[in-house]
């Protein structure tokens, strides 16, 4: 049974007549995704992604992906599903929600929520695992491959195109059931199923908060980041000198997520796998500085920190360290 709109995925005994084959496993496949731990799932049509070539291209053409250079090596992949998946037909998204209950200490320099706790990658890689394989249990000659923000896939397009929300200005993907503080996940399969309408609102409306409220001005337009002024970039991607206030953050920056308002309304995420780390909440910035390099490597090993690498996350601190310095003076 699909309870409400047609992605919204069934939680109770699924019927077993009236169903077409395809319909049926779709229905079978969204109720699945929803026993594994994702919290909303809809699927689109795969297809060449001609709409979004101008934007990404411009985008490109004006250096806003910074020296990402993946970005623009593995475009045509992140167009077009079937470079990634031979004869790709469905594109299965799936939504998880990872909005922390409990907060950092205050005085502390900053981190992105989505790192308060273990890697998503690995929680939702192996979510997305055991979805294909029940997929191919009810199907066994099903080819596919799972991505979650790891691989060219142009995630939020699909997103939209599966029913499960809009683009915010800041980019992100917005649900209106719950908000931007999600993860993302696919799987682009060879086989037919039934599809979702397009999202076709945009909740946004006149709210421009996230561009406001952006210090380093890295929203240029609506739903197009400068990725050179983006705090999020300058302390993760970013290998050389930090040339951004980064506003006290150490690493990432919720700031357009933390102003939105559909995100004043949406639930804590429930999934106990994606808790915060104790050290994460309490830490200091006494205890940041004081950290050594095996204290990091042991706590933050199955953490996104470990992106930034110990030393990055030294030179995070030290840039917030001086900045607050000077504000005093």
């Amino acid at each position: 049974m699909v309870a409400g709109s047609k992605n919204q995925v069934a939680r109770q005994t699924l019927p077993k007549e009236g169903f077409g084959e395809a319909s049926l496993l779709t229905a079978n496949i969204k109720h699945k995704a929803i026993q594994l731990g994702f919290d909303a799932c809809g699927i689109a049509r795969a297809g060449y992604l001609e709409s979004e070539q101008n934007h990404f291209d411009a985008w490109l053409q004006q250096g806003m992906h910074a020296d990402m250079a993946y970005m623009q090596n593995n475009a045509a992949l992140r167009l077009n599903p079937s470079l990634l998946v031979d004869g790709a037909k469905s594109v299965i998204c799936l939504l998880m929600n990872y909005k922390p209950a409990e907060q950092q200490n205050g005085q502390a320099p900053k981190i992105a929520r989505y790192a308060y706790g273990r890697d998503y990658h690995d929680i939702i890689w192996e979510k997305l695992n055991l979805l294909l394989d029940y997929i191919r249990q009810c199907t066994p000659e099903v080819k596919g491959r799972g991505f979650s923000d790891s691989a060219p896939v142009f995630e939020k397009a699909w997103t939209v195109r599966a029913g499960l929300g809009w683009i915010g200005k800041n980019s992100i993907l917005i649900s209106p059931v719950f908000g931007s503080f999600i993860f993302l996940a696919e799987l682009i399969v060879d086989i037919e199923l039934d599809y979702d309408q397009p999202y076709a609102s945009n909740g946004c409306g006149e709210c421009n908060r996230c561009m406001a409220n952006c210090p380093t001005g890295a929203i240029y337009a609506p739903k197009t980041v400068d990725a050179r002024k983006c705090i999020s970039y300058q302390t993760i991607e970013n290998k050389g000198v930090i040339t951004v206030d980064t506003n006290g953050w150490l690493f990432g920056c919720d700031i357009c997520l933390q102003v939105c308002p559909w995100n004043k309304r949406t639930p804590a995420s429930k999934h106990t796998e994606l808790a915060p780390l104790p050290q994460i909440l309490s830490m200091t910035a006494d205890d940041w500085q004081n950290i050594t390099e095996d204290e990091f490597k042991a706590i933050f090993r199955q953490s996104p920190l470990k992106r930034a690498k110990y030393a990055g996350i030294k030179r995070n601190l030290k840039h917030v360290l001086d900045h607050l310095s000077n504000k005093d003076l």
